[in-house]
């Protein structure tokens, strides 16, 4: 789901084979032009993952090329207990998988894996 290097983290931050300037789900889609790629799941842990209890109803950034595809995803995260952010297209996986570093920091660093990302706007 995430580009992560063999090389050790820096100070708890976490290394990618990829650049800012591609994604690995943009490999993938590349590889395999018809399949429907949704991302979603990367800046997250399983203990979290479903039924997740925090004081406000945390956000799954998605992003891939199918709406109908994206649209199947963000079902399944209601259920799951999440809001799904819609951020465009596959290419959208490159700020997304820079949210896994982020995400990871407060784990490597205090070993707290319990936490999550919410998208917030003024008008909701």
């Amino acid at each position: 789901m995430n580009p992560i290097a063999d090389a050790p983290p820096q100070n708890g931050v976490l290394r990618y084979f990829t650049t800012q300037d591609e994604s690995l789900m943009e490999r993938l889609q590349k590889k395999a032009p018809e399949a429907r790629f949704v991302k979603a799941f990367n800046s997250i842990g399983s203990a979290v993952m479903v039924d997740p209890k925090f004081p406000a109803t945390p956000t799954m950034f998605i992003c891939g090329n199918h709406a109908g595809a994206k649209k199947q995803v963000g079902e399944v995260l209601t259920k799951f207990g999440w809001e799904s952010a819609d951020m465009g297209m596959v290419e959208s996986a490159r700020p997304i998988e820079a949210l896994c570093i982020l995400w990871c920091v407060p784990g490597m660093l205090r070993n707290d894996w319990a936490h999550a990302l919410r998208y917030m706007h003024p008008s909701t």
